[in-house]
């Protein structure tokens, strides 16, 4: 049996948010929020994790952690027995929020796994992406905060007759993502056992055509969220779950004007904001000039109607999804 070269590696996965309103189980986006892992192979057969930042409490420190999870999976496609490990993880990214904290893992031991078995080379960034979103869309079960979490941006994914597919599509550099964090969780388990069997056959074809006109929307039309945004298949199913959410999402859109939906499986609340176009071609953002003032109105925005108990935090839209690097020491 080879020897696994190299014998460490340092990856980092975004955050992502999925569904973007109409868009369920199929468009997601990543966003400038990272967890890093770095692993390391022993020469026994032992696993140790090490944890610090967010879960750094209640994360299992044994063989029973996502990412070694992932690793095993992989190991196991490729018929190869899983090393021992040492793995040490920085998290950034919330748990239990709607921001793909659990697809980051996944991605993120699926990736490592797959660079020790020669799919990735961290001296060079060169990764076997389809491999990675493959293996970790089959352990998520779907692909819609996988795709963004390995091809970056905004992306399509779907399940076809030959298995997973993502398309990655540029996200307009106009949009400005906006999160609003509370402080309580929501296992995405819970959030889908609300949703029904069945649908109206009307509510069915609304969405098809929102979830159109988003992909439209977030590719070069922002000035389209609002109505691009609106959801008739699971976010009004979900309420019970996450009345301050849904209830804060109302109140954006409607008072405040602004593209507010559920991140994910919630109950985080995402607004896709966005700068105008200015310029003499009218058709190029300044995005350098107008990038900290459109964050702040918009966090002002939100803020006057948010109250106490939710974070606001402006990210970027992460352009490369997963990110392989030798560690730095």
């Amino acid at each position: 049996m080879s020897q696994l070269r190299p014998g460490r590696v340092l990856v980092r996965t975004p955050a992502t948010s999925a569904n973007l309103g109409p868009g369920f189980d199929a468009l997601g986006l990543a966003l400038g929020l990272h967890d890093e892992v770095e692993v390391t192979v022993r020469d026994d057969d032992r696993v140790t994790v090490d944890i610090v930042g967010e879960g750094a409490d209640d994360l299992p420190r044994d063989a029973s952690h996502l990412v070694v999870a992932a690793m095993r999976r992989t190991f196991e496609v490729a018929d190869r027995p899983l090393p021992g490990l040492d793995l040490r993880c920085r998290n950034g990214i919330p748990h239990g929020r709607g921001l793909g904290s659990s697809a980051s893992a996944i991605v993120a031991g699926v990736t490592a796994a797959a660079v020790l078995l020669g799919k990735g080379d961290p001296a060079t960034g060169e990764l076997d992406r389809d491999h990675v979103f493959g293996v970790a869309a089959d352990i998520e079960g779907h692909p819609d905060n996988v795709a963004p979490c390995v091809y970056g941006g905004f992306t399509i994914a779907w399940r076809g007759t030959a298995g997973w597919g993502a398309l990655s599509l540029p996200p307009s550099p106009r949009l400005r993502p906006v999160v609003c964090i509370p402080e309580e969780r929501l296992s995405t388990e819970r959030a889908r056992g609300l949703l029904p069997a069945s649908v109206p056959h009307a509510d069915a074809a609304f969405t098809a055509g929102r979830s159109a006109l988003l992909v439209a929307a977030v590719s070069g039309h922002p000035e389209m969220l609002m109505e691009a945004t609106e959801d008739r298949l699971h976010e009004g199913y979900r309420e019970p779950a996450m009345p301050a959410s849904v209830r804060l999402i109302g109140e954006l859109r409607k008072h405040a004007g602004l593209p507010a939906v559920v991140s994910g499986a919630g109950p985080t609340v995402l607004v896709l904001g966005y700068a105008p176009e200015v310029g003499a071609d009218a058709g190029i953002p300044d995005v350098a000039g107008n990038v900290a003032r459109i964050s702040a109105d918009l966090v002002d925005s939100i803020r006057e109607r948010t109250g106490t108990g939710w974070h606001i935090r402006p990210l970027t839209i992460d352009p490369a999804g997963v990110w392989i690097s030798s560690p730095r020491s």
